[in-house]
C-alpha cells in the first residue's frame, strides 16, 4: 500500500477499494459559486464537513445550511451526517471547499446535523507538543453513526502532535481495530490560508508485535504539503510535526471492523512522555 498520497489539485475521490483497504474513505469536493454537486453515499456514511465556505445540503429531500467557515485554521465548522445509499445535493451560493469523510457500514442511519458551538474542543499535551482537536464525530459525542469516527487537529507551528507514536491495530497490545486516515492542511505565512510552501512530517513505522502477526513492515518518514493524505493501515504512527511558521491541520478519519473505538496503545518506548507533560504549562496558540 502506497501511504502518502500528495493531491496538490485539491480535489480527492479515495474509496475503500482505491486505498487498499476495507473500511475508511474521503473525498473533497470543490464548488464554484452557485455550483451543484451530486453524491451519492453507496454503501458508506459520510459526514459533510465544510473547509472553507459555506453550502446547503439536501439529503434525500430533508434540507441542512452549513454556515461553513473561512479555513479550517478559522475554528470548528458545523457539519452534517448522510447514512448510506443516500444522494446528497451540494450547493455553494459564493463556492466551497468541502470534505466527505466516509465509512463502509451495514445500516442507513438518518440524516443529521451538527452545530458547531457544540463541537467539543480538547487542549490536548503540552509544551512542544501542544495541540488542539476538535472532537465533532467521535464516540461519546456523536452518536448517530455506525462505524465512522472523525476529528480534526490543529498543530501550532513548531510542535508535535499524534504524540507519543501509538497504534490500534491487531497486533500484541492493542485495545480497538482502526483504519485511519490524516487529511492535511497547512496554513501559510497569514496562518489562515492553506497554501502547499509550508510543510511538516509524519512518521509511522512497525516492531516486533506486528511482525508477529504477519503485518508487513513500515518505516516511513513523510514531508506532508497542503492537501496531502497519509494512509495508515497498521502500525505505530506519530509523530506528525508542524514546520516552524506554519500551522498544520489534519483531519483524521477512523474506522474499523468493531464497535466505534478510539482506543488505542502507545509505543511503550515513549509512553512516559505523557507524564511529562504534568510539568509544563499547555502552548497558549492551542487553546482557543
Amino acid at each position: 500500500m502506497k501511504l502518502h498520497r500528495p493531491y496538490p489539485d485539491g480535489e480527492i475521490s479515495l474509496t475503500p477499494d482505491e486505498a487498499g483497504w476495507t473500511w475508511c474513505g474521503l473525498s473533497v469536493l470543490r464548488l464554484a459559486a452557485a455550483e451543484s454537486r451530486t453524491v451519492h453515499t453507496g454503501e458508506s456514511e459520510v459526514f459533510v464537513l465544510p473547509l472553507s465556505g459555506g453550502l446547503s445540503v439536501d439529503v434525500d429531500g430533508e434540507a441542512f445550511l452549513l454556515d461553513g467557515r473561512p479555513s479550517v485554521f478559522a475554528g470548528a465548522s458545523d457539519f452534517a451526517y448522510a447514512g448510506r445509499d443516500s444522494t446528497l445535493t451540494l450547493t455553494s451560493r459564493d463556492g466551497a471547499e468541502v470534505a466527505l469523510p466516509a465509512a463502509r457500514c451495514e445500516h442507513r442511519g438518518p440524516p443529521a446535523y451538527g452545530m458547531a458551538a457544540d463541537v467539543p474542543i480538547e487542549v490536548r499535551g503540552a509544551g512542544p507538543s501542544t495541540r488542539q482537536v476538535r472532537n465533532f464525530g467521535i464516540p461519546g459525542v456523536w452518536e448517530h453513526a455506525e462505524k465512522l469516527i472523525a476529528c480534526e487537529v490543529i498543530t501550532p507551528p513548531g510542535n508535535w502532535s499524534s504524540y507519543p507514536p501509538h497504534k490500534h491495530d491487531p497486533s500484541e497490545g492493542s485495545i480497538a481495530v482502526d483504519e485511519e486516515i490524516y487529511y492535511y492542511r497547512i496554513a501559510g505565512p497569514d496562518q489562515l490560508m492553506p497554501g502547499r510552501h509550508g510543510f511538516g512530517l509524519h512518521r509511522a513505522y512497525t516492531d516486533a508485535t506486528h511482525h508477529a502477526v504477519g503485518l508487513a513492515a513500515l518505516d516511513e518518514t513523510l514531508e506532508v504539503r497542503d492537501g496531502d493524505i497519509v494512509l495508515i493501515p497498521h502500525g505505530y504512527h506519530g509523530p506528525c510535526v508542524a514546520a516552524p511558521g506554519y500551522p498544520m491541520y489534519y483531519l483524521n478519519v477512523l474506522a474499523g471492523p468493531g464497535e466505534r473505538s478510539m482506543a488505542f496503545c502507545d509505543d511503550p518506548a515513549h509512553a512516559w512522555i505523557r507524564d511529562s507533560w504534568t510539568e509544563q504549562a499547555p502552548d497558549p496558540r492551542a487553546v482557543p
